[in-house]
C-alpha cells in the first residue's frame, strides 16, 4: 500500500489537468481493486456546476449534471452534515430520504452503482467536496478494504481535492486586477448581499478570514468600501457578457 500511495502523489505532482488527475485515481483505484469512483466539488457560485472527475458510465454522469442532483442527492447531503468517511447503499443503515432522494439512488443503482464509501472533503477553502468509491454489489474485498484502510483513502481524497483545487482552479482580472479565486468567491457573494458571516457559512470558513479576502480584494481593485468593489465587479460582468 505505501508503494501504490506513493506513486499516487506522484501522478498528481505531474498532473496538468483534468485527464491526468483522471488517469492518477483511475490508476491508483484500479490497483487498490476500487477502480469504480467519483470526486465531486460542489461549486462555489450557486449557478455553476459542480466538477466531476469520474469513472462513472458517462451517461449516468452526464444525466447527474444535466438534472443537477448534486442538490438532491443524500450521499452529498451526508457529506456535507459530516468529516468522518461513511458507508452506503443497499444493506447499510441510512438516513430518512425523501421520494426524489430515493428515485436519485434507484436511478444510480441502474448503472451499477449502489453501494458506496464516501470521503468527505472540508478543507476550509471553499465549499466541500468528495470522493466515493463505489461497486455494484456488496462484497467481502470492497468492505474489507474500505475498512482497514478507511484513513488512508481519505488521505488519498484530500491530496487530490488540493492538487485539483491548486491546479485547475485559477483566478480572474477585474479592472485590470487580478484577484484570487478565494478573493472573488468572497466578492461575488458579497455582491449578492450576503454579510461576511454569512459568506463563511456557505464557504466553510470563518467570518474574520471572509473580512480578510474581502479587505485584500479593495486594497487590490483600490478602493475603500465593498459597495466600490461590488461595482467594479458588476461592470467587469457586465463587459463579460457583452
Amino acid at each position: 500500500m505505501h508503494r501504490i500511495f506513493q506513486d499516487f502523489i506522484d501522478l498528481l505532482a505531474c498532473a496538468e489537468n483534468v485527464a491526468d488527475f483522471s488517469k492518477a485515481m483511475t490508476l491508483t483505484a484500479s490497483a487498490i481493486e476500487l477502480s469504480c469512483f467519483a470526486y465531486l466539488s460542489l461549486p462555489s457560485k450557486p449557478e455553476n456546476k459542480p466538477r466531476l472527475i469520474s469513472t462513472y458510465p458517462e451517461e449516468w454522469t452526464s444525466h447527474y449534471l444535466r438534472s443537477r442532483y448534486e442538490v438532491i442527492d443524500p450521499v452529498i447531503t451526508q457529506a456535507l452534515q459530516t468529516v468522518e468517511p461513511f458507508e452506503w447503499g443497499i444493506g447499510f443503515r441510512s438516513v430518512r430520504r425523501s421520494a426524489v432522494q430515493q428515485q436519485l439512488l434507484d436511478e444510480a443503482a441502474e448503472f451499477g452503482i449502489r453501494i458506496g464509501f464516501t470521503v468527505p472533503i472540508h478543507d476550509g477553502h471553499g465549499p466541500i467536496a468528495a470522493l466515493t468509491f463505489a461497486t455494484s454489489q456488496r462484497n467481502c474485498t470492497f468492505e474489507n478494504f474500505t475498512k482497514s484502510q478507511g484513513r488512508v483513502l481519505q488521505l488519498m481524497a484530500m491530496y487530490f481535492h488540493a492538487h485539483v483545487r491548486r491546479k485547475l482552479t485559477s483566478g480572474r482580472r477585474i479592472s485590470g486586477v487580478l484577484l484570487s479565486p478565494r478573493e472573488l468567491e468572497c466578492l461575488e457573494w458579497a455582491s449578492r448581499g450576503k454579510s461576511a458571516w454569512e459568506i463563511g457559512c456557505i464557504l466553510g470558513i470563518s467570518r474574520n478570514t471572509v473580512a480578510y479576502y474581502l479587505e485584500n480584494a479593495k486594497e487590490k481593485l483600490g478602493v475603500r468600501t465593498i459597495a466600490q468593489a461590488v461595482t467594479h465587479l458588476a461592470a467587469a460582468n457586465k463587459r463579460k457578457r457583452n
